[in-house]
């Protein structure tokens, strides 16, 4: 819309100027604080000439202003447009369900606090805002209204208007106009008691705008029209609407002639007022009529006479809120409806509220509509475009957690909610915050829910109206000028605003002084919310704050020294004022006022010593911070008394070093900071104080020079100040202030060349006469070498290349080396850190020093030739620092590697020899040093492996590991094999003739072949020879028997007739009968296991009566032979014939029993019964593969049993019988639920599969048309059991086809499309294995419509049709699992398929899909429900 420059800003003037200048007129401000005052709205945004200000608008500062085509075209939360004229506009289910919870209407009690929905409740905000609201009771009024039901009966109060007049309606029938001014006089009384009698109770009042007519609506349906200033009754009005209703509401329009009334039918009707020749008419005309939907609640947009030509006034626009959805309509200039807005689930007892208000949003001036029923409050813009349409714009909702009976704006910013336990909160609309909460249950507020029941013509109303009725109270409440008048039911009151300076005079009064001092922060910030009272640009209203903080301030110290407990323990008195104190720091910081702060506060609170205390320690993280500079001397000075006084040295250090003390005595604070160990503050207080910066290095060098001259261990406070010392000398040369911030331009050169001077001064002040030359050089050296040339390097690279640089770097290096080459009291690696610097430093390409070679062969001697041994490591790194650096340009590298090979420098060799080339020389060195000797396989494979070498290098790299292969197996035999097998894989036969030592090629043999050793090499590149994998296994039979079983598992390349020989040739039995079984020689591998079975049983009865120790590892010798025997049976029975299996299983059997049949009697009982449970193992696991009867026969033609020895087998047979009855019980008790479950299936099956179709529909579910239409053409209908109906000819033509044993089958065109089935072909076959399921394809037999049955072709196969596959599939889905039928057949295919035979590997692929890995496969041990037909 266009911007209107008149109505820019529109927030405060809504008042009209006649209503102000009466007020203005009849109250004096400071008179009424104790009764009411009119607050002037219109100072929120001055909109004459004034712009918006951001401070007081919440409005964030921003970098960029924003280009009017952004604003266009950015996407604002707030501003969804709704679909006018559609009553599904705003589904709110999907908005916030939470939001809608609804209780029942049994359980919504009105003013039962229990009952009410309650969320997390918010925090108290009087603390944040102060007093929003001021509150005060209309004596006067309240005194006349109880007087006038005394004395002329006028009844109760029922309703309430206000504009410039108050006018209060009656039970009986009157209204009663009182004045706005302190007497709150009574103007008029209208009406009478014998008219009440007639027409009932007041229940609604309007006055219209410029205050010259009220309307009274009764409770009978009347309407009664009075002029305000001569007290007439201009009209009487009966035949408005309906009659039987209650006048719910009355409201005049911005047009005077034009009123909207609202009855108890639920309808709404339009008043127009016209005056003809004289005579007062009134025309009405229904707006909504209620058998519609009942409409509880209007509210007309009334705007003020500055926004009279606001282009919206023009539509007069009207809000209405039925008990199901709001409408906006337009009266003007023709009646329409611009929006309809569905609440959603809402508590039918919860009371429909509207509330229009002008709010500015971007810069324009718009009504905002707000309406609520129960818990959330929604926001609705209403704009004009320049189209001249309407537009509605949906804001940011208000969820709450209490329902609602009143909304009132007091302000565009502001609003008053009132809750159904009447209380009182007072919202920030753009924030959601809430300001305040007040309880009015005192004013005892009249509820209009008589007239919603309509009970004076009969109560001749909805249930659902007069439940909302139950917590009306529209005409109890009205809001004018931002003042908001409540009538009880014997008095009235006024709510209003509090101005900024009542709400912290509040506190104030409240001995709130902290809660005042937030709260006028706030104000000065512009942060506060509900702000009245504050006009003017930003620093003015600033300055008017501020100024009012501080005077809080001064009488916040006075009640703070005042209230200070006179007696008690120290820690009361400390922990009172660091409550206290802090507050009064703060704020004088934060309003800049530290004129106040260290003048008269200071002065103020020391009068007390604590309090002094206590305001100086407030300081400190201010000073820390930076944030407080330039504090006065004497608060200074007192700063640092008082930390000295409580001991904390550290604090006041860190605090030297934040202040500004040149207005300190600075001796004072040297000797201070001397005598409590402050180095930091006493080197800032020479820099600072006194430009001096020597003097701080003279007195710690006096400290730690003489324990190290004399070679004692510094102390740790000593080593502190080294390296204080260090850093020192470090920042002044770099030009940096220590211990923080930076040296001033003008004197950073003289700084540096004044330090330098220091430290190279020959001898130092007072200097004895055996102090050795250069003191200051020799103790640092002395004290950290590395750091001490490594602050000279730093400065080397600052310096600039002229003459004066040049000569301090070349005295510097030769002061050096005058010190440390010519004494002995330096260690190796002290030495060798200062050889690495001048290395450094002549390595640059701008070098200017000069340093003579020969101090590098001295050096070279003295790291390479020590006196002892000692410290070998140390001088190696150290010299292989110095190479590295650039310091082998000084050295003979022949000399060097001479040197370094005496000396065992294998670092430096290498160093060397990279840089010649010599790789091969390199392994040497790795293998020599024992510290590094393993890495030497890393550094082969590098170089083999590492494009960037030539051939010759590599060759020459893989012949020296040639030359040391045994030594590099002896050292890892892994890792000397990984080499082997990744670079020279063809040569590993030349490795295997070079390794002499057996143990050595066992061990290479094995890393090489075994898999298990963790070698990372594919063995199938490998290639190798079947001899090399047969000469290891000669080692393993050598030198490791035990593993040689499990090590043929994992071996691949081996000849099983050379294998064997060796294995024969270690007599390694069980690995040879091993082997045979691979070979397939069952029987011979059977004969090597019981042989040693019968060896093992010799054993065991040649032993006798010997240790019981050594009997029982002879049994146990015995039962694991016998055990691998049987498993070697058991593998291989499943391949052999009765004749084969026979000839394994009964020599072992025969095997067992033999011990036994030779001296029973003379055996021990541990012999025998173990050898008695070890037949019968014998017996009970050839069961599986021999027929019993066999085994009989067998036992009873032994010619020892024959003779009548059954006594030694009856335990065996009786053993062999029991477990026939159990195989015999459980083979009937399977054939039985076998047959249960053919018979329930069968019957199930033939019940489906005769029970008729019955069709869901009566049309074609392809054509959609009547299955008749057709009939004249004799096409079939095809009816399938999952309910589908199809013409025949339909399904044709979607070739819904399959053919089954040359027969055509049709399959279901819905349910095969929609669960997208495979190629018919896929389904044909699923369906001849009887596995489709009813979900993939649903197929039945046509049945014709006209009389009889097609004729059916004859299968010579009894092949189940589709219909009854797929009553079978149905039955398996009912029986939710597969058939114990099933679970058996596939337990015994898994038995049967299973191969024992060694290296067999499991069944896997697609093929294989188990019942019993279904994740839906569940157990059922139950039989099967029996269904009824």
């Amino acid at each position: 819309m266009e911007n209107e420059p008149d109505h820019e800003n529109v927030e405060q003037n809504l008042c009209a100027k006649t209503t102000e200048e009466e007020l203005n007129k009849s109250f004096n401000l400071e008179a009424s604080l104790s009764k009411f005052s009119y607050i002037d709205l219109d100072k929120e945004l001055e909109f004459k000439n004034d712009l918006i200000d951001d401070k007081e608008f919440d409005i964030p500062q921003v970098d960029t202003p924003p280009t009017l085509e952004s604003i266009l075209n950015e996407t604002d939360d707030e501003d969804e447009s709704f679909v006018l004229e559609d009553p599904t506009l705003l589904n709110i289910d999907t908005i916030d369900s939470h939001s809608y919870d609804t209780s029942s209407v049994a359980s919504s009690d009105s003013g039962d606090r229990t009952n009410l929905k309650r969320k997390k409740k918010l925090p108290d905000s009087f603390s944040l805002h102060g007093s929003v609201m001021r509150h005060s009771l209309l004596k006067g009024i309240s005194a006349q209204i109880v007087s006038a039901a005394d004395k002329v009966d006028a009844g109760l109060p029922t309703a309430i208007a206000v504009s410039s007049l108050i006018a209060v309606g009656t039970s009986h029938g009157l209204a009663l106009i009182f004045g706005k001014d302190q007497n709150q006089a009574l103007r008029l009384c209208l009406g009478n008691t014998s008219v009440g009698g007639q027409y009932g109770a007041i229940s609604a009042l309007s006055i219209n705008n410029d205050c010259s007519r009220l309307l009274c609506g009764f409770a009978k349906g009347q309407i009664t029209m009075w002029d305000l200033a001569s007290g007439k009754l201009l009209r009487s009005i009966t035949d408005a609407h309906p009659p039987g209703t209650a006048i719910l509401h009355i409201k005049f329009t911005d047009d005077p002639t034009l009123a909207i009334c609202n009855d108890s039918g639920g309808s709404v009707f339009e008043l127009t007022f016209k005056r003809v020749m004289g005579v007062r008419t009134c025309e009405s005309r229904c707006l909504f009529s209620g058998s519609k939907g009942e409409v509880c609640c209007i509210e007309p947009l009334h705007s003020k006479p500055e926004l009279k030509d606001h282009p919206i006034t023009q539509f007069s626009l009207l809000a209405m809120a039925s008990l199901t959805k709001i409408l906006v309509i337009g009266l003007k200039p023709s009646l329409k409806v611009w929006m309809t807005f569905p609440y959603g689930r809402m508590d039918p007892s919860s009371v429909p509220l509207l509330a229009w208000h002008f709010v500015a949003v971007h810069n324009y001036v718009n009504p905002m509509l707000a309406f609520c029923r129960g818990d959330v409050v929604h926001f609705l813009l209403v704009k004009r475009d320049e189209s001249g349409a309407i537009h509605v714009t949906k804001q940011k909702h208000l969820h709450l957690y209490y329902d609602l009976i009143n909304f009132t704006w007091i302000n565009s910013r502001t609003v008053v909610l009132l809750d159904s336990v009447e209380k009182l909160h007072v919202i920030d609309r753009q924030t959601q915050e809430e300001l305040e909460t007040v309880e009015i249950s005192e004013v005892q507020l009249v509820y209009n829910s008589s007239h919603f029941k309509s009970l004076a013509t009969g109560g001749n109303v909805s249930q659902a109206l007069a439940l909302v009725g139950e917590k009306a109270c529209y005409q109890s409440i009205s809001s004018y000028g931002g003042q908001i008048f409540y009538l009880g039911t014997k008095s009235v009151y006024v709510m209003m605003l509090r101005s900024w300076r009542e709400r912290v005079d509040h506190l104030l009064k409240q001995d709130c002084l902290t809660e005042a001092l937030a709260l006028a922060w706030s104000f000065h910030e512009g942060k506060a919310k509900a702000v009245v009272g504050l006009s003017g640009d930003a620093s003015k209203r600033k300055a008017v704050v501020a100024d009012r903080m501080v005077e809080i301030l001064f009488h916040y110290a006075d009640r703070a020294l005042k209230k200070c407990p006179d007696q008690g323990k120290i820690q009361v008195m400390e922990q009172h004022f660091q409550d206290m104190v802090p507050v009064i720091v703060d704020y004088c910081l934060l309003l800049q006022r530290k004129d106040l702060l260290f003048s008269q506060m200071y002065d103020k609170l020391s009068e007390n010593s604590v309090a002094k205390g206590v305001f100086l320690e407030c300081l400190e993280p201010y000073i820390l911070s930076d944030k407080l500079v330039g504090i006065t001397p004497q608060v200074m000075k007192d700063l640092i008394v008082h930390f000295q006084d409580k001991k904390l040295m550290e604090n006041v250090e860190s605090l030297i070093v934040h202040m500004d003390i040149t207005s300190l005595d600075i001796q004072q604070v040297v000797l201070m900071c001397w005598e409590n160990r402050l180095y930091d503050a006493m080197i800032y207080v020479y820099n600072r104080g006194m430009n001096e910066f020597i003097s701080p290095m003279e007195k710690l060098f006096r400290v730690i020079a003489p324990p190290l001259n004399s070679g004692k261990t510094l102390t740790d406070e000593q080593v502190v100040m080294g390296n204080k010392l260090l850093v020192y000398i470090s920042c002044c040369l770099a030009g940096r202030a220590y211990p923080l911030g930076d040296i001033p331009e003008d004197l950073v050169p003289l700084v540096k060349n004044q330090v330098f001077e220091f430290l190279i001064r020959l001898h130092s002040a007072e200097a004895s006469p055996e102090e050795e030359i250069y003191p200051y050089v020799r103790t640092l050296l002395h004290f950290d070498t590395r750091e001490f040339l490594n602050v000279l390097a730093l400065t080397f690279e600052d310096f600039k290349n002229d003459k004066q640089a040049v000569e301090y770097q070349q005295r510097i290096v030769d002061i050096l080396l005058k010190v440390m080459v010519e004494n002995s009291d330096f260690t190796p690696s002290q030495v060798g850190c200062l050889f690495t610097f001048l290395a450094r430093q002549l390595a640059k390409p701008d070098n200017t020093l000069f340093v003579n070679r020969t101090l590098f062969d001295q050096v070279l001697e003295f790291l390479c030739s020590p006196d002892d041994d000692s410290r070998h490591s140390e001088r190696q790194q150290v010299l292989l620092e110095l190479l590295q650096a650039g310091g082998i340009v000084q050295f003979e590298e022949s000399r060097l590697i001479r040197m370094a090979e005496k000396a065992e420098f294998y670092q430096i060799c290498e160093f060397m020899y990279e840089r010649e080339h010599q790789y091969d020389k390199i392994i040497d060195c790795y293998l020599r040093d024992p510290l590094r000797e393993e890495e030497v396989f890393n550094y082969i494979h590098n170089i083999l492996s590492i494009p960037g070498h030539s051939a010759e290098e590599k060759q020459s790299v893989w012949k020296k590991a040639m030359d040391h292969i045994e030594e590099l197996v002896s050292l890892k035999p892994c890792k000397a094999a990984e080499l082997v097998a990744t670079h020279f894989s063809g040569q590993i036969e030349v490795v295997i003739k070079k390794l002499q030592n057996q143990v050595l090629l066992f061990k290479f043999l094995r890393s090489l072949l075994d898999p298990r050793e963790g070698i990372h090499v594919n063995q199938e590149l490998l290639q190798i020879s079947p001899c090399i994998t047969e000469q290891f296994i000669e080692l393993l039979c050598q030198f490791n028997p035990n593993q040689v079983i499990e090590t043929l598992q994992v071996l691949e390349c081996y000849r099983l007739e050379e294998t064997i020989q060796i294995t024969q040739k270690y007599q390694l039995h069980e690995v040879t009968a091993y082997l045979l079984e691979k070979k397939g020689d069952i029987h011979g591998a059977f004969l090597i296991m019981l042989e040693r079975l019968q060896s093992k049983l010799q054993e065991i009865t040649t032993h006798q009566g010997e240790k019981s120790t050594r009997e029982l590892a002879s049994l146990k010798d015995v039962e694991d032979t016998m055990v691998d025997t049987i498993a070697l049976c058991q593998r291989n029975s499943h391949n052999l014939n009765q004749q084969q299996r026979e000839a394994l299983w009964f020599p072992l059997l025969e095997a067992m029993m033999a011990p036994q049949k030779l001296s029973s009697s003379t055996a021990p009982p541990l012999h025998s019964e173990a050898l008695k449970s070890l037949t019968m193992q014998v017996l009970n696991s050839m069961a599986a593969f021999i027929a019993l009867p066999s085994i009989l026969q067998r036992i009873l033609q032994d010619p020892v049993y024959g003779k009548g020895k059954l006594g030694e087998i009856q335990g065996l047979i009786l053993g062999m019988l029991d477990t026939f009855n159990y195989e015999q019980t459980l083979l009937e008790t399977t054939t039985s639920l076998l047959n249960q479950d053919l018979h329930w299936s069968l019957c199930n099956l033939r019940a489906s599969v005769t029970r008729g179709l019955n069709p869901k529909q009566d049309y074609c579910s392809i054509c959609l048309q009547q299955y008749k239409r057709r009939q004249e053409m004799a096409d079939e209908i095809i009816v399938f059991s999952c309910g589908h109906l199809y013409h025949s000819f339909c399904l044709q033509n979607k070739e819904c086809t399959i053919e089954i044993e040359g027969q055509t089958r049709w399959t279901c065109y819905k349910c095969n499309s929609s669960k997208q089935v495979g190629k018919p072909s896929e389904n044909s076959s699923e369906i001849k294995k009887g596995r489709i399921t009813p979900s993939q394809v649903k197929m039945s037999p046509s049945y014709h419509q006209s009389r009889g049955d097609p004729a059916k072709k004859a299968t010579s196969e009894p092949v189940l049709d589709p219909q009854q596959i797929q009553a079978f599939d149905q039955l398996c889905h009912l029986y939710r699992g597969s058939s114990r039928l099933a679970l058996l057949t596939e337990l015994s295919q898994n038995r049967s398929s299973e191969s024992y035979r060694p290296f067999s590997g499991s069944q896997s692929g697609p093929a294989f899909n188990s019942i019993f890995q279904n994740e839906n496969f569940q157990l059922q041990l139950i039989p099967p429900p029996v269904t009824e037909d």
